[in-house]
């Protein structure tokens, strides 16, 4: 679906008809967005979908085949990345390993020629940010993979760039050490208040971390939003299904369950599963359904359902019995599947496309 730019003066960046074409091979299609000034924006999507490339030409390091990248506003769509007051911080840190942190930290500086004092003060203050300012005298080798990221941070922060490009920066960090990463991380762009856009394929840390995120697919952007709007109400399949788990009711089913003959998109926390025997709601569609597999997953429980037809339902639920006992709900249980009729979020048809044609729910 293409966005609608926004005509406020409040954006850092605007891409105004972007295309990019690498041989014959086309990354990015007719792309037309506005990223705010101050916020934190993600860009999300499979490998190949063309986030990175975007990202590249935003920081000058690709050149669009045709149309015009504005940050704040200037048209920079030929300049050099030298010439635009935007940083870039990569996963793999790019730190000098024979240089000292206060080294690394400070090598911009140095290269603009400020004072060896005024760099010494403008490097604590870096290194404070991130709360690093013990390891100074160390080397990158002597960091743990969270710190050396930090101080990446710390060395694009200190050329006080409008915006800062992070192209998939947590990717090589172990899950506990990148969760923690994602707050620290959230915490930093709200304490010096710049633009960060960052990329990832990471539907959960995009969730996490931003005010917006644009959903990428095939070169194109199928949805931006809030995180709760593109998690709660997605406009296209794809995106229904690239972030996180979702069940696809197909427009036939819908029909028969729903009343609406259209592709309806049902997140599995909003599934629950009772009795067979037990009084429905008259805002609760109930089907009876056979659990074909349970997968314990620690916080929660994924229950895999068929139904009498064969459609395929996925149900989650919060693990709040007492540690010791086990669930009730075993795998051949007859159960009845059950949601609200406002749960399920129909998934509108592009304009001029046919309808959705019946198929059993699908899950990423």
């Amino acid at each position: 679906m293409a966005h609608t730019p926004s005509t406020e003066p409040t954006s850092a960046v605007s891409l105004r008809g972007v295309h990019k074409h690498f041989g014959d091979v086309t990354a990015v299609k007719d792309l037309d967005i506005d990223i705010r000034a101050g916020e934190f924006f993600s860009m999300l999507g499979p490998s190949g979908s063309g986030k990175t490339t975007v990202l590249r030409m935003i920081a000058g390091f690709e050149e669009p085949t045709s149309g015009e990248i504005l940050l704040h506003g200037e048209d920079v769509t030929r300049s050099a990345p030298f010439d635009r007051e935007v940083n870039t911080v990569f996963q793999d840190y790019a730190l000098f390993p024979h240089l000292t942190i206060a080294e690394n930290v400070a090598y911009g500086l140095k290269v603009r020629g400020v004072t060896k004092a005024e760099r010494a003060r403008l490097v604590s203050e870096a290194l404070e940010q991130v709360r690093l300012g013990h390891v100074a005298t160390r080397l990158p080798s002597q960091l743990s993979g969270g710190q050396r990221q930090r101080i990446a941070l710390a060395r694009a922060l200190i050329l006080r760039p409008k915006v800062l490009l992070l192209d998939e920066p947590l990717g090589a960090l172990d899950k506990q050490l990148r969760e923690h990463m994602q707050i620290e991380l959230k915490q930093i762009q709200r304490e010096v208040g710049i633009t960060f856009i960052f990329v990832t394929h990471d539907q959960e840390e995009a969730l996490t971390l931003s005010d917006r995120v644009a959903v990428f697919n095939n070169g194109k952007i199928e949805q931006v939003g809030s995180p709760r709007e593109v998690y709660e109400f997605p406009e296209t399949e794809f995106v229904a299904g690239f972030l996180g788990v979702t069940n696809l009711l197909p427009a036939e089913l819908s029909r028969e369950l729903l009343g609406t003959q259209a592709t309806h998109s049902l997140r599995p926390e909003r599934v629950q599963l009772a009795d067979p025997t037990a009084a429905v709601d008259p805002d609760t569609v109930a089907i009876p359904a056979t659990v074909a597999e349970t997968v314990y997953a620690g916080a929660h429980t994924r229950y895999l359902l068929d139904t009498a037809d064969g459609t395929r339902i996925i149900a989650e639920k919060q693990n709040s019995h007492t540690p010791r006992t086990e669930a009730s709900i075993r795998r051949g249980d007859t159960v009845s599947v059950r949601f609200e009729r406002g749960h399920a979020t129909p998934i509108p048809t592009a304009p001029g496309a046919p309808a959705p044609a019946a198929s059993a729910p699908q899950h990423a």
